[in-house]
């Protein structure tokens, strides 16, 4: 039996007995009582394409991962998954992600609001000049950033953590112990929250009138190997750093192997601080952390985003932009200048 057959029986309108289905509170409940108990002795079972077309809702959020942003195949983008999931199962919500082929992400999106599979979508790794987010507006479909562009972010829906005060924090942290050759281990930085970091380790510099080095900063994918490569370079400059700031712990990890592959301590020859997304897998809490982190929990975010959206799609009132703060834990893999590198 389809939703027509089930209407025509009970000789109420699809529209009426699809609300009366799924919950809507203009239905009386004398009305929803009798269809969901008629629906009960047929053993009706809702058709999902029925059902999008009677109430004009899908109760499905996309994501969009294009192959070629690695960004989106690593754990940071499981564990945003994680928590906007659980938000989707508590309010009611299925997923589709969407994994599209290099340079055919403005089709899926285009298909996606055609095709009226999805009621909303949360858009990951914003550029500093994003034209995505024009393109979402134009298709009229609920969206959230997880994150902004460069510039003022007005006109849109984003959750973001204050990566620029965050990396200003950390190294003013440093500069108080002594540090003055401070390096960078970044994110790719055609990524907005890429280019705030490093704005915001700039700005530290600057206050003590001291002019960023570009040979001790990298701009790269946030994975070990990459964290170990980029330590490596630096360790053979002339005047190495005497600390380093990490955008992941996953290149912090890298750049402690190459540390401990030249014979130097953590902490004590150079100081790491690290951006800690709290990941699942990699946990970095306790009584006496090892690493002395910028920790923003990014399974925190996706519930964010997740709720902000479901919202948005429901019309009702809430936030549209929302600036977390990262925590900072000082932990054992950070100390004052060491006197090696002040003789």
């Amino acid at each position: 039996m389809n939703l027509k057959e089930l209407s025509e029986k009970l000789g109420l309108s699809q529209t009426t007995v699809s609300r009366a289905l799924n919950g809507y509170p203009e239905v009386s409940e004398k009305t929803r009582e009798r269809v969901l108990e008629f629906a009960r002795m047929m053993n009706y079972r809702p058709n999902s394409n029925a059902r999008r077309l009677a109430i004009g809702r899908s109760n499905t959020i996309g994501h969009v991962a294009p192959l070629s942003d690695h960004d989106m195949i690593n754990p940071h983008f499981t564990d945003f998954i994680a928590g906007a999931g659980e938000v989707y199962n508590e309010r009611g919500y299925d997923m589709l992600i969407s994994v599209t082929n290099d340079g055919d992400e403005e089709q899926v999106y285009r298909k996606l609001a055609r095709d009226r599979r999805v009621d909303g979508v949360i858009l990951h790794g914003p550029k500093a000049d994003d034209s995505r987010i024009e393109l979402l507006r134009e298709l009229k479909l609920p969206f959230v950033v997880h994150g902004r562009m460069a510039g003022p972010a007005e006109g849109y829906c984003w959750v973001d953590v204050n990566n620029r005060r965050a990396f200003r924090k950390a190294a003013e942290y440093l500069l108080k112990a002594g540090h003055r050759r401070i390096g960078l281990i970044n994110g790719l930085e055609y990524f907005a929250f890429a280019t705030r970091r490093r704005e915001g380790l700039e700005s530290a510099l600057a206050e003590y009138g001291i002019a960023p080095d570009p040979d001790i900063m990298f701009s790269g994918e946030m994975i070990e190997p990459n964290g170990f490569a980029a330590m490596t370079r630096f360790l053979a400059h002339p005047n190495p750093p005497t600390a380093v700031l990490c955008a992941s712990v996953l290149t912090a990890i890298g750049a402690m192997r190459a540390l401990q592959a030249r014979g130097l301590s953590v902490g004590h020859d150079v100081s790491l601080v690290a951006y800690d997304d709290c990941l699942s897998f990699l946990p970095s809490t306790g009584e006496d952390p090892s690493m002395t982190v910028m920790r923003s929990s990014i399974r925190l975010a996706g519930r964010h985003c997740a709720n902000m959206l479901i919202d948005q799609i429901e019309k009702k009132p809430g936030e549209q932009h929302l600036l977390l703060e990262a925590e900072f834990v000082v932990g054992a893999s950070t100390g004052p200048v060491s006197q090696k590198a002040t003789s």
